[in-house]
């Protein structure tokens, strides 16, 4: 009989995507497994571009959201679907409880904030051997941390050619041109986010090389992408809070070539193959690096980074000020042009 997984999965998007080898990992060892994904509501977009997953169950607390209760009731439910074994992806005795709650018999994560009662198949992370966070989460395919060959494969996503369509008729897009995408937020905090003015110095220089400029976000990445489009002249053209996550995936995937910050959408930009420029400010790509083979990162390397806070605590972020727009613009002509 099949083996039937139940992943309960991390919140933040650039995380969800990195699981994606994880799944891939466990149709290896067990090749007629069944994966199911409990995952947020804003994140289920993702998982749906990745062929290893069988089901999406909307996970429909949020951040921070306690309801031990409500928490404990849905596992209830979720016991009764037959699984195999539930994997946990997030450290949080929240996640742990759901695991719990299900009564599988296999509760597989890593020790985090008193989990102990609520997982009978404890990993302890060895974070020097696995500085990667990918490859964190592939070894929990494995029946050891030891077991694992240390090697993840990128993530993959695939692309459907008719709703990539609808989404540029719908945006009254075209390829015409060729496309630049610009990710200019990060969730994150400002620590995380490349100047407005480089990125309109970018936009103008592209744009005189008669490319298009596209930039994409949620609705919280709108007043920068304002002040970016402002900035160029307003030769872009913002995708801000106008797409759901589906679209901007379809879309980004026409990009010839893509400049982000280190954000979610930076991950979702390597998982779908493109010509991107990833640039760092206060995290670390030795941890969360772009997986992809096209990808370039822009980072400084200054002796006060990365300091993996959301605020520059010297109060000047020259991580990221002094990080020039003709350093993207070199970056992004190491990799070999691509056309879509």
């Amino acid at each position: 009989m099949a083996k039937k997984i139940l992943i309960i999965s991390p919140s933040w998007i650039g995380d969800c995507v990195m699981t994606q080898p994880l799944y891939r990992r466990l149709h290896e060892l067990h090749p007629d497994c069944v994966i199911d994904v409990f995952a947020p509501k804003w994140s289920m977009a993702v998982f749906a571009r990745m062929p290893e997953i069988n089901h999406i169950i909307e996970n429909p607390f949020g951040h921070g959201a306690l309801a031990l209760k409500q928490r404990w009731q849905l596992g209830r439910q979720l016991g009764k679907n037959g699984y195999d074994q539930v994997i946990v992806l997030p450290g949080s005795l929240k996640s742990a409880i759901v695991a719990a709650a299900t009564g599988i018999k296999q509760r597989t994560g890593y020790v985090g904030e008193q989990r102990y009662l609520m997982l009978n198949d404890m990993r302890k992370l060895d974070e020097a051997a696995l500085p990667l966070m990918v490859d964190r989460y592939t070894a929990l395919a494995h029946p050891t941390q030891a077991s694992f060959n240390g090697h993840s494969s990128h993530p993959q996503f695939n692309i459907d050619p008719i709703s990539q369509q609808t989404a540029l008729q719908k945006h009254q897009l075209n390829r015409d041109k060729p496309v630049l995408a610009f990710c200019p937020g990060a969730e994150f905090g400002p620590a995380k986010r490349w100047p407005a003015s480089h990125f309109a110095e970018l936009a103008r220089r592209y744009t005189a090389e008669g490319w298009q400029v596209w930039l994409f976000g949620s609705n919280k990445d709108d007043d920068i992408a304002v002040e970016i489009n402002n900035l160029s002249g307003s030769l872009c053209v913002n995708l801000c809070g106008k797409t759901n996550l589906d679209e901007a995936i379809d879309l980004l995937a026409c990009a010839n070539t893509v400049v982000c910050n280190d954000s979610g959408l930076m991950h979702v930009a390597a998982a779908l193959g493109c010509n991107l420029v990833a640039v760092y400010g206060s995290s670390s790509p030795d941890h969360t690096p772009p997986l992809s083979e096209r990808a370039k990162v822009a980072t400084l390397n200054l002796e006060c980074s990365p300091c993996f806070e959301r605020v520059c605590p010297l109060g000047h972020t020259n991580c990221l000020n002094q990080l020039t727009p003709q350093m993207v613009w070199d970056k992004a002509h190491e990799i070999k042009i691509h056309p879509v």
